[in-house]
């Protein structure tokens, strides 16, 4: 059935400027296409992010895009924090710091402007 469509992540955001400016600037995302209503598709790996405004912008709590197989996690760490970018912390779950650990996996959390989760890990 769909195992042989491509997928993309899609977030909601409020202001498709201030959108922009995060994903392309702070993240460094190539903008490929910018549709109708402020639509943007930004190219991420071999995969694509699409970005759309929305009122219910940031009202999800859970992960909204995974990036996976980040080889120098300490150097994009450095890179995002010269850019404004704070990582998450999330104490309760016994994980403190900017980069957490699970065995061989290293992974950090950040938010863009509305709030929308973002995660990177090295798997």
């Amino acid at each position: 059935m769909l195992n042989d469509l491509d997928s993309s992540a899609i977030i909601a955001v409020s202001d498709i400027g201030r959108a922009r400016e995060f994903y392309a600037e702070t993240l460094g995302l190539e903008l490929l296409d910018e549709g109708m209503g402020g639509v943007m598709v930004f190219k991420t790996g071999r995969t694509s992010l699409v970005v759309y405004p929305s009122q219910f912008a940031g009202t999800n709590k859970a992960n909204a895009v995974v990036w996976g197989g980040a080889s120098d996690i300490e150097s994009l760490v450095s890179k995002l924090k010269a850019k404004g970018v704070v990582f998450e912390h999330y104490p309760e779950l016994g994980l403190e710091g900017d980069i957490h650990g699970s065995g061989d996996m290293k992974m950090i959390w950040f938010k863009d402007p509305d709030g929308n989760i973002l995660h990177v890990n090295t798997m």
